[in-house]
């Protein structure tokens, strides 16, 4: 038996990446900051996302730079070998099953505002 799922959830570090086929599927990338707490401070992980058809169209209509989104799928490696020196090279890639989304940076700090000016 074999398990290979990830699930991750952060703000997304670029507006996405859409690459329509001629075969009629459409590819989203995007990256995505999901910060590690430790007792210093909290850095953010960042990892490559990469979602297709529906999901990505999804992707590419709804989520923007500094969006909460969360994220299931599986881990994968991309290779290839560097043109300039023929090194191979490898690079991890979620490869996304669901998305779901959060909501976005704005939304947050609206809805801190909104209650920060509430009277009780």
């Amino acid at each position: 038996m074999s398990i290979n799922i990830v699930t991750l959830v952060g703000r997304v570090g670029g507006d996405p990446d859409i690459k329509y086929f001629e075969s009629g599927s459409v590819k989203c990338r995007l990256t995505l900051a999901v910060n590690r707490r430790s007792r210093k401070d909290d850095k953010p992980d960042w990892f490559t996302l990469e979602l297709w058809d529906k999901t990505a169209e999804v992707a590419g209509n709804y989520v923007r730079k500094g969006s909460l989104i969360g994220v299931k799928g599986s881990l994968k490696f991309d290779t290839w070998s560097d043109r300039q020196t023929g090194a191979n090279r490898s690079m991890p890639i979620i490869r996304v099953d669901q998305l779901e989304l959060l909501g976005s940076k704005r939304d947050t700090e609206a809805g801190m505002a909104d209650m920060s000016s509430e009277h009780f």
